[in-house]
């Protein structure tokens, strides 16, 4: 997993403000298709319909307007070899899931070079996904 923060302010309140109050059918309905598509994927490793599931059709169109660069960033980054991403949260992080830590750092530096050359700070990680989920800690 690869994900940028740009040093912006998206104010969580905005976001929201943003969202359209009702969705069409047809749009709830592939999303959920989606959703249960990227769950599938992970439950079973199928790496295909991971990406072919990462697409936000409700959300992420309205919110990606707050976020710079934010269409720029994913198709450089889906060209390179990501599986796909999206808005992390109401942004203005930006997350791509690679099948391997050379595409994510690839990714990562793609990330880097898009909103260093419109002078925005930004960082960069490089990590993986937790195998177990949450687990309580004793202290």
């Amino acid at each position: 997993m690869t994900v940028v923060h740009p040093q912006i302010e998206v104010r969580t309140a905005d976001a929201r403000q943003i969202l359209r109050k009702q969705v069409f059918l047809k749009d709830a309905i592939k999303q959920w298709g989606n959703i249960a598509g990227l769950v599938a994927g992970f439950m079973t490793n199928d790496r295909g319909l991971i990406g072919r599931s990462l697409e936000d059709v409700i959300i992420e169109p309205v919110r990606s307007i707050l976020i710079p660069a934010f269409d720029e960033v994913k198709a450089k980054c889906k060209e390179a070899g990501a599986l796909g991403g999206g808005i992390s949260g109401s942004g203005p992080s930006i997350f791509m899931l690679s099948e391997d830590e050379a595409t994510a750092q690839l990714v990562g530096d793609i990330m880097k070079k898009v909103y260093d050359d419109i002078g925005i700070e930004n960082y960069v990680y490089v990590t993986t996904i937790a195998k177990n989920g949450v687990e309580k800690v004793n202290e």
